[in-house]
């Protein structure tokens, strides 16, 4: 099957009695036993729950992976792949990261002995000078939040090569339907399920994707001992929020680039963030890994006053954090998803007062470029 018709039909209903279209909520915290030598296949919910089950084949079907473990929250996610790790283990992740990423790495990991460098994984020469014994895991994301900076995925995997180093790729904004990174060598993939996955606002979610039967067992057992699992309720939100992910993701990449090439000639914006643009330098490695471009912009204005004044003036687009939703949110990355990111860093990558972080929904694009029109001051 092909990727839309994957998120409709990816885990068809089995042994369903009921002929329910729809996959059931069990609500059930735990579940009986037929006989002291018998198990239904389900014992308590943080281990296996029916709806979540039914979720993570779902994931696991549009990654292409071996397995797919669905988490409370993408950091939650994040934080049991760490739990592969010990003291002296190194990480080696994209200098450009999710700001809650980032707290996890500087402010919680290292406390446990581990390592974290980070480097500008679009240069593959500065990744090799990099790695060293200790690194264990090499940590990027499809597009980099906010600077949508773009890696070679296959690049870094060829860097890897026979060493014993984790290939982890955070592909939420990208979502399957846009990038497999397991097809491209990476050996872990991580969702944030409350952005395009869920696609609604309405729901916290975190995935790992695992490409291997060996990593897959490791992670299935620091989850459920962990138990930070996703909730059968949660579970039946992302299920019915992935039927759409294909729609979706279609209407807003082609509002998107209309809004990227409208913001790249207006006289207030310095710079436009977009990989679907040739100028962009990642433009070519994006044609090559990816089916398409996302839905997500990061533009420079002129000012700060400007920035605030446009946050302050939307009218349809809505000031607010997260992605991924029906609805277009706009976010200012320096007081808001990369406020915990050193200034000095969050300046050297250009995360700076005049930024703004652009998720585009499913509007009308023409009500999107004249909601933005209206919210700039005039030159």
């Amino acid at each position: 099957m092909l990727q839309d018709t994957v998120c409709v039909h990816g885990a068809a209903l089995k042994d369903n009695p009921t002929g329910a279209v729809c996959q059931p909520i069990y609500q059930s915290a735990t579940f009986s036993h037929p006989s002291t030598d018998q198990s239904t296949g389900y014992d308590y919910s943080r281990l296996q729950n029916p709806t979540r089950s039914h979720l993570e084949e779902m994931i696991c079907h549009l990654e292409n992976a071996d397995d797919a473990i669905a988490f409370s929250t993408g950091m939650a996610a994040i934080a049991n792949l760490i739990e592969l790790l010990g003291s002296g283990d190194k990480i080696l992740a994209s200098h450009d990261l999710y700001g809650g990423t980032v707290r996890l790495f500087d402010n919680v990991i290292a406390n446990k002995g581990i390592l974290v460098e980070y480097v500008d994984t679009s240069d593959l020469e500065l990744v090799v000078s990099k790695i060293d014994d200790a690194t264990k895991i090499l940590f990027c994301e499809t597009l980099t939040n906010p600077m949508m900076n773009v890696t070679d995925i296959a690049g870094l995997k060829k860097i890897i090569g026979t060493r014993d180093i984790l290939l982890a790729v955070d592909n939420t904004f990208l979502t399957p339907y846009c990038c497999n990174p397991i097809e491209l060598g990476a050996d872990v993939v991580i969702h944030s399920g409350s952005k395009y996955l869920s696609g609604h606002n309405d729901t916290l979610a975190g995935f790992l994707v695992s490409a291997h039967a060996e990593l897959s067992e490791k992670l299935r057992y620091i989850s459920k001992t962990l138990g930070a699992c996703l909730s059968p309720f949660d579970s039946y939100l992302l299920i019915r929020g992935i039927k759409t992910l294909a729609l979706r993701m279609d209407r807003s990449q082609k509002s998107t680039l209309k809004i990227a090439e409208w913001l790249s000639a207006h006289p207030r914006v310095n710079k436009v963030f977009f990989c679907g643009l040739p100028s962009h330098p990642g433009y070519s490695v994006m044609q090559k890994q990816s089916k398409g471009f996302g839905a997500m912009i990061s533009f420079e204005v002129d000012s700060q006053e400007t920035a605030k004044y446009i946050l302050n003036h939307l009218q349809i687009v809505t000031f607010a954090e997260s992605l991924g939703g029906v609805e277009s949110l706009m976010t200012y990355p320096l007081t808001q998803t990369h406020a915990d990111v050193p200034l000095e860093k969050r300046l050297q990558l250009g995360i700076n007062e005049k930024l703004l972080r652009f998720s585009v929904g499913i509007e009308n694009p023409q009500d999107l470029i004249e909601d933005l029109e209206q919210a700039f001051p005039k030159v």
